[in-house]
């Protein structure tokens, strides 16, 4: 009895479909020949579709980044075209008698950026940036931090033993709620033998090894992967000193013995406190905890406390807790409300592809009204219209579902679950549905086609036609933000060098790209917030580094997103 209800949670069926190349618009494969590493077997590698994708398949409208000489005619049909003022760094370097790995998921030729993005910057300054860099209110800022999260490079080259930019990296997955993301990077960063702690026996070595299978830990046991992680600690005891995690493990793999003794000792020496004692001794001894009151819930659970928590019968909410907890209710046994709710908030971060949300919006017909079922509702009813290809039913049921999806930060995943099939309704010329049909086209991947069909001739539907083909300075600017928009993009060559900051330049020149574009990301925000300044500064330097794409998709979004 005690066995099977401390192991119930590993027989959770989990909500994890196969999704298409939609949450941040790459294709990833990482082979082990690709990294110089061996993954572990039989592991998904992420509920984010893109992660599971062939490696070499080119998206349309995802900008690469040109070597010196070469023509953007020759990129593939349909391509924004790149500047030839390019300053991405092209050699890829690694310090003589470095051993350490180019750490990530993608592969440069995927990614567009090169490994030695962050070789030339200070470790601590990244970090700061890295934690510092805000993306919520910019899904092409989101689809680029995690690009830059998740490409193979080189630590920099003033890295120590610790590695603390790969951690950070591991931790601002976790603040987005890219639980798996992390695990797979940890599988392919990260010791599997006793023998690989030995290489570096400095404690900063350690403390960063240890950094990082907390990471990988907490991450399992939101997403069903706590066995694994396990067997991992049983192997390589020294990558944890947390007598919880230990005395969790021992059981859940079944060395009861083992269990209660660690238990034993951390209560007889006090290692660990009360509260935690009481939790681990109903875990290890369940049928004696049957006539006892529920525990009282914590306030700031870890995974670990909370994973617990659910194996013992009580499960906690996860609304009130950081993003990542969300993982744990895509299980069928957290509802479909909670399955909703946890995939809204980990879809508006770019962690979960709307194809997922959109399969548990159409799972069931809502039994109530107000709040998500008024959500579901209103996206079935938009998909039935679109279905039958009822250009009035779309049209009627168009503001609704915007309305409520924009409203809870979803307008960019709607777009690019229905922008296509919106395309082919024809819609009649009432209440303004033909314009808000074209915006959420040019939200969508497909913004360059959508451009050369704009519904009217108002000022700010010329500007974003001319805005989503890379020429807005064409048209006239009807506001201040679109002008600040317009000198972004006003420019090429070594005249657009010349609207990039001088520090991002010395960035540039001094093999720091990775720190000039997230500073670019910083300055960004910045204009959003009305710095009209750091608005064209922010898209000239994403523009001079080759990204095209973001620099568009980013204006169109703070342009059509803004106004709604």
């Amino acid at each position: 009895m005690h066995r099977d209800r401390a192991v119930q949670s590993r027989s959770k069926a989990r909500v994890r479909p196969v999704a298409a190349a939609l949450a941040v618009g790459l294709v990833f494969s990482t082979p082990a020949s690709a990294q110089g590493v061996t993954r572990t077997s039989g592991q998904p590698m992420s509920a984010i579709g893109w992660l599971n994708q062939p490696a070499l398949e080119w998206i349309p409208g995802q900008s690469v980044a040109l070597p010196p000489g070469a023509s953007p005619a020759a990129l593939p049909p349909g391509e924004p075209p790149v500047t030839r003022g390019i300053l991405v760094p092209t050699v890829d370097v690694q310090p003589l008698g470095s051993t350490q790995i180019a750490a990530g998921l993608v592969p440069p030729n995927v990614s567009g950026l090169p490994r030695d993005l962050w070789v030339g910057s200070r470790p601590q300054d990244l970090v700061d940036l890295l934690s510092r860099v805000q993306v919520r209110h910019s899904p092409a800022l989101q689809r680029l931090l995690y690009t830059l999260l998740l490409t193979e490079a080189y630590p920099p080259q003033a890295s120590g033993p610790e590695n603390t930019v790969l951690t950070e990296r591991m931790v601002r997955l976790m603040d987005l709620g890219a639980a798996d993301p992390v695990r797979a990077l940890a599988d392919l960063s990260e010791p599997t033998r006793a023998g690989d702690l030995d290489t570096d026996g400095s404690e900063a070595a350690l403390k960063g090894l240890r950094d990082r299978f907390r990471l990988r830990f907490d991450a399992a046991l939101l997403t069903g992967g706590e066995e694994q992680a396990c067997t991992i600690l049983t192997d390589l005891p020294r990558l944890s000193d947390d007598y919880r995690a230990q005395i969790f493990c021992a059981a859940l793999l079944g060395d009861w013995d083992t269990a209660a003794l660690i238990y034993d000792m951390a209560e007889t020496l006090s290692l660990l406190d009360q509260a935690d004692l009481q939790l681990l001794g109903r875990f290890l001894h369940p049928d004696l905890a049957e006539e006892e009151n529920l525990l009282p819930p914590p306030t700031r659970p870890d995974p670990l406390t909370f994973h617990i928590y659910s194996a013992i019968g009580e499960r906690l909410p996860t609304g009130h807790l950081p993003r990542v907890f969300a993982n744990a209710d895509l299980d069928d046994i957290a509802g479909w409300k909670a399955q909703i709710e946890a995939a809204e908030r980990l879809t508006r971060s770019g962690a979960l592809s709307p194809n997922q949300l959109l399969g548990l919006y159409t799972a069931q017909m809502p039994s109530a009204s107000g709040g998500v079922w008024d959500r579901a509702e209103a996206v079935q009813r938009f998909d039935v219209a679109l279905s039958a290809h009822d250009g009035a039913a779309v049209a009627a049921a168009l503001p609704r579902v915007w309305e409520a999806l924009t409203a809870e930060g979803l307008g960019v995943p709607f777009a690019t679950l229905f922008a296509h099939r919106l395309a082919e309704i024809r819609l009649p010329a009432i209440a303004g549905a033909q314009t808000l049909a074209w915006q959420v086209q040019l939200l969508s991947p497909d913004y360059e086609l959508a451009a050369r069909t704009p519904p009217d001739n108002q000022p700010m539907t010329a500007f974003l036609a001319a805005l989503a083909q890379g020429k807005p300075q064409t048209v006239p600017a009807p506001d201040a933000r679109t002008r600040a928009i317009a000198r972004g993009f006003a420019a090429s060559g070594e005249a657009l060098a010349q609207l990039v900051p001088e520090a991002t330049r010395a960035q540039l020149s001094s093999g720091r790209l990775g720190e000039a574009i997230l500073q670019a990301m910083i300055r960004f925000t910045a204009g959003l917030n009305g710095d009209t300044s750091a608005l064209t500064e922010s898209l000239a330097t994403f523009r001079a580094v080759g990204l095209e794409d973001t620099a568009r998709r980013a204006a169109l979004q703070a342009l059509i997103l803004k106004r709604t």
